[in-house]
């Protein structure tokens, strides 16, 4: 609640006026009461007496609230609140709305049956607001007398019809003057040439506001610089967009963020740049148009720069790089982050943050690096929070808490339902020993098969139908994610795989195995309307050593199983199959010492190839169906 017994109107109206008064051009056409305002430097009115307040109440029928007594006691009346209000009411001209102008009987005719009590009483507040505006570019200014403050201030609503929005709130008429008097700064701040520079008390007070802010955000104390840079914003300030932009994009928000004022200075554009850029490739839908507006102003360089990366953002070749050990600090967790170790790639660049550099003054942090696919899927909210929490750029602070990491660790978490219930049976292959890279000489049927660029798993599946002609029914070919599943294992994954065919079902274990050891997962014990199944086998040099597959309620085995992943403890009268997925992935987990990365499996960019079929082809005398798309 603000405090408006206290306020200083005759300082603030005061200030006001003279900062208009010297904003105005030296021979701009004025009309005759402009310019005697100007000369005066007094946009007000004489204060309105006692008895004059007095009678507009008796007239009104109501006492009015605090602020707007206080205001009208310093000036009965105001020119030029804001840029669209020329003449605001003081004892005179406030009068009752009473939907004189229909539009509480428009707002009406968009209710629908369904509308609460809450949109039924905005569409009155035509009705019964006290309307202060005299003069304006179709903007109405109304108090609410029903939405009235414990301090019995009313609220002020302001609503034009060309800004296509619901009419906006503000807590009383104080501040709906200040709020008028930042629109105020904010439409003289960007000046045209041959205007007057447009500086005066509260421009300096908010540029070391500014400068303050910068500080505080190098320091890790980023709510309190935003809050400055929020209010420098809000005044028009030169640069306080753009600051406060790269705060807002690494808290994850993208909506309005332009980096305005600093993504066309060449000194920032290699940071600022990439970010913008890869927000506007995220929406296929806009064009480039969309783009070179938001760059308004920038040079041929920056536009071919700007062009450059765009392209790089949509075929996924962008690299963020930096400057010192920072910069090798980013090139060691994009080769943790390639694998799947998001969270040590995380961690390794948060540990060489003090060192890194800004590009220049108003350059607040890393940027870039969310526009690289390696790295970007790395940021989350409260990553962006620790990151801007941490002193850098040469300056001390106190450095927070270190976030947990997100990989929960082991693989139980596959059993846990994703966003919309679609995991509902995955396999995967664990080969101990081995880099994740020689996975596809392993697992594919085409010697020196290589891996595609990371990307994420719905990129993947898309480019891997693109061109693609012929679907078998016995042939499953399964395209994989690849990576480190913890100390000395390396997985293959494979999120979306075809029914199980337990009758055509080949392990690639024992292929995979060849000099080391391989783990074979296959499970479907949620598949809703098919039976559950659940398969797990292991191989050694190129020798299956134990396997089980349970389907259609029965256990088929095979080898000497070791009593944790014995099949009879996870199957069985006492629990269901569904529920026995959890214990069965902790005890995968826990036997081999392995674990798979969610995060980078979920939300990250993998190396991909395709292994070979799952299942051997069709013998004499059985069916299968081949499907041949085009010609």
């Amino acid at each position: 609640m603000t405090d408006t017994t206290a306020f200083d109107w005759r300082s603030f109206l005061l200030r006001w006026s003279e900062e208009w008064a010297d904003s105005l051009p030296d021979g701009e056409t004025r009309s005759q009461d402009d310019e005697a305002a100007r000369q005066a430097r007094w946009l007000g009115f004489p204060a309105a007496s006692q008895e004059r307040i007095t009678a507009l109440e008796e007239r009104l029928g109501r006492r009015m609230p605090p602020s707007y007594r206080e205001f009208l006691e310093v000036s009965d009346g105001w020119r030029h609140a804001g840029g669209f209000v020329w003449l605001l009411a003081g004892t005179e001209g406030a009068r009752w709305h009473n939907d004189a102008s229909g539009l509480g009987e428009m707002f009406e005719e968009y209710l629908d049956e369904d509308a609460g009590p809450e949109q039924r009483r905005e569409a009155d507040l035509w009705r019964r607001g006290l309307q202060l505006d005299l003069e304006s570019d179709a903007t109405y200014v109304l108090m609410d007398p029903e939405d009235v403050g414990e301090d019995g201030e009313w609220a002020v609503y302001t609503w034009a019809s060309w800004r296509a929005e619901p009419p906006e709130r503000h807590a009383n008429f104080l501040e709906f003057m200040r709020d008028m008097h930042r629109e105020f700064h904010s439409l003289r701040a960007d000046r045209s040439d041959g205007e007057p520079v447009f500086a005066n008390a509260t421009t300096r007070k908010l540029d070391a506001l500014m400068d303050e802010a910068r500080l505080e955000a190098l320091r890790g104390d980023w709510e309190r610089a935003a809050k400055g840079l929020d209010e420098a914003k809000a005044y028009g300030r030169p640069r306080a967009a753009g600051l406060g932009d790269q705060l807002r994009r690494l808290l994850g928000q993208t909506y309005m963020v332009y980096f305005d004022g600093l993504v066309t200075d060449p000194r920032y554009a290699p940071e600022l740049l990439p970010p913008l850029v890869a927000e506007h490739a995220a929406h296929s839908y806009r064009d480039v148009s969309t783009l070179t507006f938001h760059l308004r102003g920038a040079d041929d360089d920056l536009m071919a720069l700007a062009y450059a990366t765009l392209e790089q953002v949509r075929n996924g070749t962008y690299r963020y790089t930096a400057a010192g050990p920072f910069g090798e600090a980013v090139d060691a967790a994009r080769e943790l982050a390639r694998w799947g170790d998001t969270d040590g790639a995380w961690r390794t660049l948060l540990r060489a943050l003090p060192l890194w550099e800004p590009l220049g003054p108003d350059h607040l942090a890393p940027l870039a690096w969310v526009a690289d696919p390696l790295l970007g899927p790395l940021l989350t909210p409260e990553r962006g929070r620790e990151l801007l929490s941490t002193p850098r750029g040469g300056q001390a602070g106190e450095a927070p808490d270190a976030s947990p990491g997100l990989d929960p660790g082991g693989m139980a978490w596959l059993a846990e339902p994703d966003r919309g219930n679609n995991r509902t049976s995955y396999r995967f292959v664990l080969v101990e020993g081995v880099e994740p890279e020689e996975l596809p000489g392993r697992l594919a049927d085409v010697d020196g098969a290589t891996l595609n660029a990371p990307m994420t798993i719905w990129e993947a599946r898309s480019g891997s139908l693109q061109g693609r002609r012929e679907f078998s029914s016995y042939d499953d070919r399964a395209l994989m994610a690849i990576g480190r599943a913890g100390t000395g294992w390396s997985f293959a994954f494979d999120g979306d795989p075809a029914p199980f065919a337990g009758q055509r079902f080949v392990s690639p274990a024992a292929t995979a195995s060849a000099g080391t050891r391989a783990v074979v997962v296959w499970s479907g014990l949620r598949t809703g309307h098919r039976e559950p199944y659940f398969h797990l086998s292991v191989a050694r040099d190129g020798a299956e050593q134990y396997a089980f597959t349970y389907a259609d309620g029965e256990i088929r085995k095979s080898g000497e199983i070791p009593g944790p992943l014995d099949p009879s403890r996870f199957f069985g009268a006492s629990q269901g199959a569904a529920e026995a997925e959890r214990s069965l992935l902790e005890a995968v987990a826990g036997e081999f010492g392995a674990s798979l990365p969610r995060h980078a499996i979920v939300n990250g960019r993998l190396h991909t190839f395709a292994s070979r079929s799952w299942t051997r082809p069709p013998r004499d005398g059985e069916t299968y169906m081949v499907i041949r798309v085009g010609g």
